[in-house]
């Protein structure tokens, strides 16, 4: 398997992430990426590990020629930002965003923020072990930086305009930052923007995460949500450990589907001006339909590589939870996010229930195959993807390979069929108009996974199902 995911290296501490996987990946970066030339930023979150982790990091960094520029704890979105504002050549991210606290890792980013093409992972992957420190007398020098958060707030408050506010009352806002590193951002961003009625939830720096989990799914913030209906709050904008992500819930509503998000956010970037919206694999019919509507394009991306899709006609690029606006920077950023989010409020005039409700919203289905054996994730993969032409049970107007099949019926219904990169299981993604039309989907899905694991003699543990029929 891959050293680097979809998302950084990350894993356990100290059994497959350490300071000696760390420090090698750091040197291996600064002479592969860098050209061991320029500077390069250091961040790390609130995980235990971290500290000593971003120390690693730094001396990988250094040791292979570039000046390293510690920030000390910052999310991911801060330590990008400080990458394209010091004009650095690289930068690390030390966090396992929304895994357990057991688990760290890192995230490389290259000159201006942005993410590394996969293409570049392979390089440092290939070359790691084998890239020797440079010589005593070309070292890197180390200095340690506290206005990194403050930059990246004066900076992002740039990209609204109070001026254009329409809604004279502001909203009440929760904000859970999961204990993680967007507690000293999110907060102070948005209160500085104006939005004077901000209460903080898990929002004290803590590695072991003892608020909750620190992936903002709907089961885990589902503990949240009568706090958010008794508080008097209009939303609650929830973080993952490294801030990427962005979760929201409605008062009334619960938890806001993804694809209303984008939906949302894709809308408001239209209405100012028309390109092309990148979106994954993943995104739905919703989705599409707003940014045709609006006279935008979608282009389609694979999961975690929407960076690598962009070019100058993208106006914005996301996946569930993740945001890139290229206007800003190109990185993923759950806390500029949440900024636009509670800003589009004010620039509509709207409350935030009553702008998701203004959104199309149709049914949707994710199951997950669990496989006993890794190699059963092969088998059950190629007999659900040989098969999904049947299981839409419509037209096929569109059959795309990019990431996993994707097969798109004339009705608006699609399926996709993709194997996780991290664990053993098939994902199968499905969405359709009618809930009636989506529960045909979903029985023939599972039809075929259970007709493909007996002839197959797969060893099928379990289907995990996340059913909407809203």
């Amino acid at each position: 398997m891959p050293l680097f995911g979809t998302a950084g290296a990350r894993g356990p501490f100290p059994e497959k992430v350490n300071p000696r996987l760390i420090y090698d990946i750091s040197l291996t970066a600064a002479k592969i990426i860098a050209g061991s030339k320029g500077s390069a930023v250091v961040g790390h979150d609130s995980r235990l590990t971290s500290p000593l982790l971003s120390l690693a990091a730094a001396s990988g960094f250094m040791a292979g020629g570039l000046d390293t520029i510690l920030i000390g704890i910052a999310p991911l979105p801060v330590i990008a930002h400080e990458v394209k504002r010091s004009r650095s050549s690289l930068g690390a991210s030390i966090s396992a965003s929304h895994n357990p606290p057991i688990d760290n890792g890192i995230k490389l980013l290259k000159k201006d923020g942005m993410e590394l093409f996969r293409s570049e992972e392979e390089s440092i992957e290939n070359n790691l072990g084998s890239v020797h420190e440079i010589s005593w007398d070309k070292v890197g020098s180390f200095t340690m930086e506290t206005y990194a958060v403050d930059s990246y707030i004066n900076d992002a408050l740039e990209f609204i305009d109070a001026n254009s506010w329409k809604r004279l009352e502001k909203p009440k806002v929760l904000v859970d930052c999961a204990n993680g590193a967007a507690s000293i951002v999110t907060p102070k961003l948005l209160r500085e923007a104006g939005i004077e009625k901000i209460v903080s939830i898990n929002c004290n720096l803590d590695g072991t995460f003892p608020g909750r989990l620190p992936e903002p799914r709907p089961d885990v913030m589902a503990s949240i949500q009568p706090m958010l209906e008794s508080s008097g709050a209009e939303m609650l904008l929830a973080h993952d450990g490294d801030a990427d992500r962005l979760a929201l819930l409605v008062r009334g509503l619960g938890f806001v589907k993804q694809d209303l998000v984008i939906a949302m956010l894709a809308r408001r970037k239209l209405m100012d001006k028309k390109g092309d919206i990148v979106v994954s694999v993943d995104v739905g019919y919703e989705v599409q339909q707003v940014v045709e509507k609006m006279g935008g394009r979608i282009v389609r991306a694979p999961l975690g590589r929407l960076h690598e899709y962009m070019t100058s006609n993208t106006l914005m690029a996301a996946e569930p939870w993740k945001l890139i606006d290229p206007a800003w920077g190109p990185w993923p950023d759950g806390i500029y996010q949440a900024l636009l989010i509670v800003d589009e409020t004010m620039r509509s005039g709207a409350s935030i229930n009553e702008l998701v409700l203004s959104l199309p919203s149709y049914p949707s289905a994710r199951l997950s195959f669990v496989v006993r054996e890794e190699h059963d994730k092969d088998l059950l993969y190629t007999g659900l993807s040989h098969h999904i032409e049947e299981a839409i049970g419509a037209k096929v107007v569109n059959l795309l390979t990019l990431d996993g099949v994707r097969v798109e019926g004339e009705d608006g219904s699609w399926i996709l069929v993709r194997k996780s990169g991290t664990e053993s299981k098939v994902r199968v993604y499905a969405q359709a108009t009618r809930p009636a039309r989506l529960k045909e989907i979903v029985d023939k899905i599972k039809s075929i996974a259970l007709s493909s694991a007996q002839e197959l003699n797969i060893g099928l543990a379990n289907i995990e199902e996340a059913i909407s029929m809203i």
